[in-house]
């Protein structure tokens, strides 16, 4: 994407979703969700954080991982007063489905596919929780991952509390034929509609990495970098616990994903290499023009030895540097 052209086209967006109050409509994401009396314990069962002690309102991060410690899916679980939501990005349904199901044998516990059934908006901003207030019924959610069932716009919708793209923001899903009117609502109330660019560009500067892109099958849930919010060191065996425990106990993965920062504005593609000394280190994973930087801002995956802030990196693009994130 070319900052001098292209990027005043969503600049505006982007800077609702930091400064204002941005709405992004994420469409459907895969959303799965689990009912039954041995809904906590399956799941717990099968992720690297703590499920069976969350309480009605409340949410967690986590990582679904196979019997080898490899990440299957990283997303968010929601506990309701009668099931469990698991949310992620959009087309993982059936890898997930097929891996709950696999382990799924003699438990009182229902997998339901609500991906196509429901859709998500993110409202995020400064101005937010006001905006919302102004429109919803009843108190929104405040601590991370916590979340209520409220009316919207006359509809019956999910309010969760999410860090996506900055400090402040609402991730609102609800059924198909009950968003139209929700996103009317929250436009004509001055919530901004923002595009994908946006969304990425506040994203990356905040260190949101999404599956399938910034993480995939192939990579140990430590090298995502979200120890402190996506695993639990001490809730006893899970499914891949073992490797999982045995990284912690070394201290170290060999590559993280870590903030890239680079000298210019151009963009660098997925997949640019990014090397040290002569030598790859490792390559870049999602990547935007960052207003914030005004420079080109990646997510990327670099060894040990190089992946700390303010380490020298070079590619393609030219030179860059390892930065903390978020970056504002």
């Amino acid at each position: 994407m070319n900052p001098t052209e292209d990027a005043v086209a969503w600049l505006d967006e982007y800077r609702a979703l930091v400064a204002t109050a941005g709405l992004v409509d994420l469409g459907h994401r895969t959303q799965i969700e689990l009912a039954g009396a041995d809904r906590a314990s399956f799941l717990h069962n099968l992720s690297t954080n703590e499920i069976r002690k969350l309480a009605v309102g409340s949410g967690v991060e986590a990582f679904l991982t196979n019997v080898q410690g490899k990440t299957l899916a990283h997303g968010f679980v929601f506990a309701g007063e009668t099931s469990l939501v698991f949310e992620t990005v959009g087309g993982q349904s059936a890898a997930i489905l097929k891996h709950l199901d696999h382990y799924l044998v003699c438990e009182q516990v229902e997998l339901f596919d609500r991906s196509q059934e429901w859709c998500e908006l993110l409202l995020a901003g400064p101005a937010t929780s006001s905006l919302l207030a102004s429109v919803c019924e009843g108190p929104l959610p405040q601590a991370r991952l916590a979340h209520r069932t409220a009316s919207l716009a006359g509809q019956s919708v999910s309010v969760r509390r999410v860090e996506w793209t900055g400090p402040e923001g609402l991730l609102i899903s609800g059924k198909n034929d009950a968003m139209a009117a929700v996103r009317t609502t929250l436009a004509e109330s001055g919530a901004a509609p923002c595009g994908e660019a946006a969304f990425t560009a506040a994203r990356i500067e905040w260190g949101l990495p999404l599956f399938g892109s910034d993480i995939t099958e192939a990579n140990l849930p430590q090298e995502i970098a979200r120890d402190p919010l996506a695993i639990s060191f001490t809730k006893g065996c899970y499914l891949g616990q073992e490797t999982v425990a045995r990284i912690d106990a070394l201290g170290h993965v060999n590559k993280t994903l870590v903030g890239v920062r680079f000298r210019g504005a151009a963009v660098p593609p997925v997949g640019t290499s990014l090397s040290a000394g002569g030598q790859v280190f490792g390559q870049v994973t999602s990547s935007s023009f960052s207003p914030c930087l005004n420079s080109a801002l990646a997510l990327g995956y670099v060894r040990r030895g190089s992946n700390q802030p303010g380490a020298a990196l070079t590619s393609a693009m030219g030179e860059a540097e390892v930065v903390a994130l978020p970056v504002r």
